[in-house]
């Protein structure tokens, strides 16, 4: 996919959702993943013709894995002039050797946000911007009706009211296999996860049904977010 098409549909879900103001700080929280490098291009572009105006910083937590690589990303965020923060942890320390916990995202998700969100104010930024593409806003709606028993998802433009801060979804129109196709065209310097669950997770299990589903029914996750977007869940109505 080319850059122009990834600043297309990202554009489309900003002005749709409303997502940037003029003056915003924006960070971008930067796993080494596809997706949220994906994510650091297409804001890196929107911001040079968008017409409000906004900065970039990218923030990376370090977990503590010892193969964690990151020069590559930093490297990328020289040449991209955007400044970028790794901050570092012992959270996978805790979680995989102290705590030797049994099913470690949710802790893992909740310390590392908190991590992550400290070092965002601290940096002088209002808003944060995830890299959940369409895949992951309908894999999540399975998720929650198979565990919760609800039609549920994340919203496109979420306030965290207790840390002044605004969280941003901007590749929410993208599919997966689009990020796919344009980090391969242009090489995108992606870092594996060190993860010891990568791989093992509920939302993998959600991932695989959702192929299934869609290599039985043609469509089928174009529908589910059809469906989404026009529901009453909470931000998704523009």
């Amino acid at each position: 996919m080319q850059l122009q098409q990834v600043l297309s549909h990202v554009r489309k879900a900003v002005d749709d959702y409303h997502m940037i103001e003029d003056g915003d700080r924006i960070a971008i929280g930067i796993s080494g993943g596809k997706d949220s490098l994906t994510l650091l291009h297409a804001l890196h572009g929107l911001k040079r013709f968008y017409p409000e105006k906004f900065e970039i910083h990218a923030v990376t937590v370090d977990l503590g894995f010892d193969n964690l690589k990151l020069d590559a990303i930093s490297s990328l965020c020289e040449d991209l002039d955007v400044p970028y923060t790794i901050v570092k942890t012992d959270i996978g320390k805790i979680i995989f050797e102290d705590r030797k916990e049994s099913n470690p995202c949710s802790l893992c998700a909740k310390m590392r946000k908190g991590a992550l969100n400290t070092a965002i104010k601290e940096a002088g930024c209002n808003k944060v911007a995830y890299a959940h593409h369409k895949d992951d806003v309908v894999e999540t709606m399975l998720l929650s009706l198979i565990y919760e028993g609800r039609f549920h998802t994340f919203s496109p433009v979420t306030y965290l009211d207790r840390m002044d801060l605004t969280v941003i979804r901007p590749l929410i129109y993208m599919n997966e296999a689009d990020v796919i196709g344009f980090v391969n065209k242009y090489h995108v310097p992606v870092v594996k996860s060190p993860c010891p669950a990568d791989g093992h997770t509920k939302r993998e299990y959600a991932g695989s049904l959702l192929k299934q589903l869609t290599r039985e029914n043609p469509g089928v996750k174009d529908r589910m977010f059809t469906a989404i977007r026009t529901s009453h869940i909470n931000g998704w109505m523009e």
